[in-house]
Parts: C-alpha cells; structure tokens; sequence
C-alpha cells in the first residue's frame, strides 16, 4: 500500500497528492509517468510526475476527476492509502542546454506535466518561454510555479476570465509570427490542443514534441491499447512516450481510439455514483 501524505484542491474537481514512494521519488525523472490502483477491484490509471521528493521519498501527482476512478480517488485524503503506484514508467528524454531557446505549451491539466520539464530545461541553461492556459481562471492550475521556472510566462483563459483571453495556440502562433528563433517546443493538454500546436509549429522546422494521454490499461507495452502510428511506425505511449516528436503522429487515429471505451467508463461512473448516492 502507498500512503497519500498530503493533499490539496487546486481547483473544481482538480486534486493533487503527495504519496509516499521512496523507491520512485529516488528513480523517476520528468515526463515519465506511475500507474495507479485504488484498490485490487479499480482499474489501472496513468498519471504523470509533477514533482518528487526523493529525501522525503513522496512522489507529486495531479488529476481531474472525470471518470469513476478518479472521483474515487478524490474522495481519499492523508492517511488513506492506494494498492498500486507503479514506476518510474516511460521514456526519459534529458533536456540538456543544447536547445538553448524553449518553447513550453500547457493546456488544462496539461499544465502539470509541464511543470517538471520546465524546471529541467531552465535547470540546464536553456532560455524557456511558457504559454499556460484553461478553459477559465477557476481551473488555471501552477502558474506561480509555471512563472518560477521560466524566464517568460504568459497566461490565457478561454473565456477571458484572467490573463489573455483566448486559446494557448493563439499566443503560440503570435509568438511565431514574431519570431521562428526557437530551437525546441513542447505541448502538452489535451489531443485537439497537441494537434493544433503541433500543426501550427511544423512548417517552421523546429522540433516540436508532444506528451500523448492514451489510453492505457498495464503501461507496460503488453496490452497495445496506446497503440499511436507516428510516420510508418507503431509504436506505444507507455514505453516510446509518453513524449514524442510529433510532426508525424496521427492524432486522428489517436483521438478516435481515445473514445473506444465512452459506453463502459460512462457505465462504471453512473454505478459508482449510484452507490455512493
């Protein structure tokens, strides 16, 4: 078992948990990711490391209740504890100070994986500007850790609420239009987010990288079901990824695999929600 040593509400349904991992906090490094057990009846959950503390040995993660497991998971606290914490798992990419200028993208909660790697690119002497951004100011999550790792923050809510208001690719193709001097951009938010940037990005040549959500079921590779076709390859998020360049992924493939299992997580969350009343 894996105790939750703290816990905080970052926002409307948007929770983030300090576990206690010793063995991970030591290993894993940004961008990779742990898979999550409530208990031996749940299914198996994906979430990416925002922070860890490998003295403490406590590992941070952050999510959005959406679906069954996660409104469980909301429910527990300090004290309570989960089955499984699997990690260190994926593909560490090092983000050395050959980039020299960094361009990070954050949409939703994808601004939690962001966190990390941005730390690590200005950690290692590279310039970084950051773009966040949320659907409105109420689920804008980091942004005074987003503003401490990078040398330039700008904050954008869809509604207008705070900040720009606007789309994060808005002030992603804004940037581009002012200037193409950038050596490396990361997106991470959800898919039509990546895509978009990803699109927006690519005729300019510089290498653009992308965190892929997929759906996973072990995160080993054995399953197949984050299965993503890059250029003539297959390949899977949770052993070739979660990070990837993405100038050749097929997000359409991709986000029609998303929706595969709409019926039953809709099925599972109306149950759970009945039993708890």
């Amino acid at each position: 078992m894996f105790k939750i040593v703290s816990k905080k509400v970052l926002g409307p349904d948007i929770k983030l948990f300090d576990v206690e991992a010793p063995l991970i906090a030591k290993k894993i490094m940004p961008g990779q990711f742990i898979m999550l057990r409530i208990d031996s009846h749940g299914e198996r959950i994906p979430l990416t490391m925002v922070d860890r503390d490998a003295a403490a040995g406590t590992v941070t993660i952050i999510f959005q209740e959406v679906g069954k497991t996660t409104r469980q998971l909301g429910t527990l606290g300090p004290g309570d504890a989960v089955a499984d914490f699997i990690g260190p798992l994926g593909r560490y990419h090092p983000m050395g100070g050959e980039h020299k200028r960094v361009l990070g993208v954050g949409g939703g909660i994808g601004v939690a994986p962001l966190l990390p790697k941005t730390r690590e690119f200005k950690a290692n002497g590279n310039r970084v500007e950051s773009i966040i951004g949320a659907r409105s100011k109420d689920l804008l999550i980091l942004e005074d850790e987003m503003r401490a790792a990078s040398d330039e923050l700008v904050v954008c809510t869809d509604d207008g609420s705070y900040g720009h208001k606007g789309f994060v690719s808005d002030i992603l193709q804004a940037r581009l239009d002012e200037s193409t001097d950038y050596d490396f951009v990361l997106a991470i938010g959800p898919p039509i987010m990546m895509r978009v940037c990803r699109d927006l990005v690519k005729p300019y040549g510089v290498p653009v990288y992308v965190s892929l959500n997929t759906i996973m079921v072990d995160g080993t590779g054995m399953c197949g079901s984050c299965r993503v076709t890059v250029g003539d390859e297959v390949k899977f998020a949770c052993v070739d990824g979660p990070e990837m360049r993405g100038e050749e992924i097929d997000f359409d493939e991709m986000m029609a695999r998303q929706d595969r299992y709409l019926a039953e997580e809709k099925c599972a969350l109306d149950r759970y929600l009945k039993e708890v009343g």
